[in-house]
């Protein structure tokens, strides 16, 4: 089977090939991508594979974002921490989907679901893309409201509208209040991107997960990237993609 890996975390992507491999060692990567825009490229250009692999969100965007530009009749597996309103949706469309952090066994049934497809020559149904993007940034979609954090023996909680901005080092995660206070938590980035409200928090490159609030200063960066002053400070610059750009200017400006 040949599989098209869609993922803009290098740590997750290389994480779920190696799984891939593991489960299935007859499975053949006929690419890995990382944004819209080179998954719309490729798919233009070259045979589809039998399966797609594709995270939800994406350096520049929703990944049905591709299958709206694209036509593709191959299985989609998507990989997501989405709650159950998408999830229904994708039950509906027989689309097979996968919860972060993926599981090798529940990996294992969903190729094993898509091998049969394959094998009987199925098309893909015919899904409403605009409808789950609409679905996806559904504003009555709970997010979380608050954190709870251990403040030495006691735990206490942290409303997100405390929050400046969220960022990782050393493969710990980190919350950082308006009033310069820092907790770990147990979340990571990525767990994180699903469960804060994207109106108001933006995630502008691999290390930090922003509030507008927490900007002091915007300026023009090298090759098309952005530099940001953030309040409270931190130690590390903190650099928007060229591929994020973008995006963060929608988000800056809405």
């Amino acid at each position: 089977m040949t599989i098209l890996l869609i993922e803009d975390e290098t740590l997750a992507a290389d994480r779920l090939k190696n799984m891939l491999f593991e489960v299935d060692a007859n499975v053949e990567l006929v690419a890995q991508l990382k944004s819209v825009e080179t998954s719309v490229q490729w798919l233009q250009t070259n045979p589809h594979p039998n399966l797609i692999l594709s995270d939800i969100r994406l350096l520049d965007g929703l990944c049905f974002e591709i299958f709206e530009r694209v036509k593709v009749d191959v299985p989609v597996i998507f990989t997501t921490a989405y709650d159950q309103y998408a999830m229904k949706a994708f039950e509906v469309n027989s689309i097979d989907y996968l919860l972060k952090p993926v599981e090798p066994e529940k990996l294992r049934i969903a190729l094993e679901k898509a091998n049969r497809r394959v094998v009987k020559s199925e098309a893909q149904p015919t899904i409403n893309y605009t409808e789950l993007i609409k679905l996806i940034h559904n504003p009555q979609q709970q997010y979380k409201s608050r954190f709870m954090v251990r403040l030495g023996q006691k735990i206490v909680a942290i409303a997100v509208e405390k929050i400046a901005y969220f960022f990782s080092e050393s493969k710990l995660t980190y919350l950082v209040t308006n009033d310069q206070k820092k907790y770990p938590i147990d979340q990571t980035l990525d767990e994180l991107t699903s469960l804060l409200d994207p109106r108001i928090f933006f995630r502008i490159n691999r290390q930090f997960i922003i509030t507008f609030q927490s900007i002091a200063e915007i300026h023009p960066y090298f090759k098309g990237r952005m530099k940001l002053n953030l309040l409270p400070t931190t130690t590390e610059e903190v650099i928007i993609s060229s591929e994020r750009t973008p995006e963060f200017k929608k988000w800056i400006d809405q």
